[in-house]
């Protein structure tokens, strides 16, 4: 309960004899008491409600229902009506209880403020049943208004309003879910409207760049520390259920701790990353076999085909995925110098003719499953040809093609 709120007031003690615990299921009681019903009808139900005759109520806008035990085997079936609010009245309730935060705080906390119900009757509006208001029904022979039976519901009412007051709004039109929401609404359009505008918002990329370019050219600024691969132990173990372990959740804190040193220092390309790139970020950060495993699941990629943007990323980051996924053309001078580069090297590195074959940004070995890749940053990535038939990262990129292919060449012992 919050601090500021008031408990509930208490009915009078009527031993247990009494409907309603807290005041706003006694004002329920006094309502009743106190509307053009026939007083000795109503006083037959109270016998009825207090030998726990009535059955479950549901309650529906307009009306509350329940199963009543008469004198027969059968149930009797009642029903009390209660006319519902019009738009324009709800519109003045939510707007009168949401102009007092504490209102809106007793509700969430499953109280009624007596305030609330005064403000209301104020603003015109009746939560509580007016005098002539109630309309009860039932099925059994008596004619009487009301009968013993539908009477009995009306007091039983009560224990259901202690229990959740949100019942009378239920009654009046609108349950619970549809009532918060719309007070939260208010609420939050008001602090809008109280609240002085924000200053303009920049991307994230663009404020760690610029905090990275102050601390550059500010010698007064500390040097940001070196990120740790190690995280302090969880104070509480994961919750049960969750599937995470604590290594799991240690291991992402030591992830977001190496990535906002990074992002710091000016590196923003993990916040360009997509879902499926990041998993495979993640990955190339050899977290096991089961993560692994986990990765591909959840993201629904094929494993040989994941595994293999691991190893690209390993060798090239989000340009090694994209060297490994997109083909380019590249200006066409730029691949023509590099064969001509790979074709005089390959000349004093083998006495056998190499066959050099030329694809879009793709120099390639055909003989030896040897190939090397221009990227979009203006270095060679170098690539194997596995047992699979697929192409594989092989080897960090270099700005000279030739360095690229003798890393690759020297590895494959060609």
């Amino acid at each position: 309960m919050s601090p500021s709120v008031p408990g509930p007031r208490r009915a009078p003690a009527r031993g247990g004899r009494a409907f309603a615990a807290t005041w706003w299921g006694q004002a329920w009681v006094t309502a009743l008491e106190g509307s053009t019903l026939d007083a000795g009808r109503l006083s037959r139900g109270r016998t009825y409600a207090r030998k726990g005759m009535v059955g479950p109520a549901t309650v529906t806008p307009g009306q509350i229902k329940a199963a009543v035990q008469g004198s027969r085997p059968r149930p009797y079936r009642s029903a009390v009506h209660l006319p519902v609010l019009t738009d324009t009245q709800w519109d003045t309730l939510l707007d009168t209880i949401a102009a007092r935060a504490g209102h809106l705080a007793a509700l969430l906390d499953g109280e009624m403020p007596a305030e609330l119900v005064d403000d209301a009757r104020h603003a015109g509006v009746p939560l509580l049943p007016q005098p002539t208001e109630l309309d009860p029904e039932c099925s059994c022979p008596d004619w009487g208004h009301p009968c013993k039976h539908a009477a009995a519901l009306c007091y039983a009412i009560a224990a259901t309003i202690d229990d959740d007051p949100f019942v009378l709004f239920a009654m009046r039109g609108r349950g619970q879910d549809d009532v918060l929401a719309e007070l939260r609404a208010r609420r939050t359009a008001r602090r809008t409207v109280d609240t002085p505008p924000a200053p303009a918002s920049v991307h994230a990329a663009g404020a760690y760049a610029a905090w990275a370019a102050l601390a550059e050219h500010d010698p007064g600024l500390p040097d940001l520390p070196e990120p740790s691969a190690h995280v302090a132990a969880l104070p509480v173990p994961p919750p049960s259920g969750s599937g995470l372990t604590s290594a799991d959740l240690e291991r992402l804190m030591t992830d977001a701790s190496v990535r906002a040193t990074r992002l710091l220092s000016g590196d923003t390309t993990s916040l360009h990353l997509t879902q499926h790139q990041d998993a495979v970020r993640i990955a190339a950060n050899s977290p096991g076999p089961e993560w692994f495993h986990h990765l591909i699941q959840n993201i629904g990629a094929h494993a040989t085909a994941f595994a293999r943007l691991t190893r690209a990323w390993r060798h090239g980051g989000l340009t090694g995925i994209t060297v490994a996924e997109q083909p380019h053309s590249p200006d066409p001078s730029a691949m023509t110098a590099a064969r001509t580069a790979l074709t005089t090297a390959l000349a004093e590195m083998t006495d056998t003719p190499v066959r050099l074959r030329t694809w879009r940004n793709r120099l390639t070995l055909t003989d030896h499953g040897i190939q090397v890749r221009l990227g979009p940053d203006a270095r060679w990535y170098p690539y194997r040809q596995e047992n699979d038939g697929e192409w594989w990262a092989a080897a960090p990129a270099d700005t000279d093609p030739v360095a690229a292919l003798t890393a690759i060449w020297q590895r494959t012992g060609t």
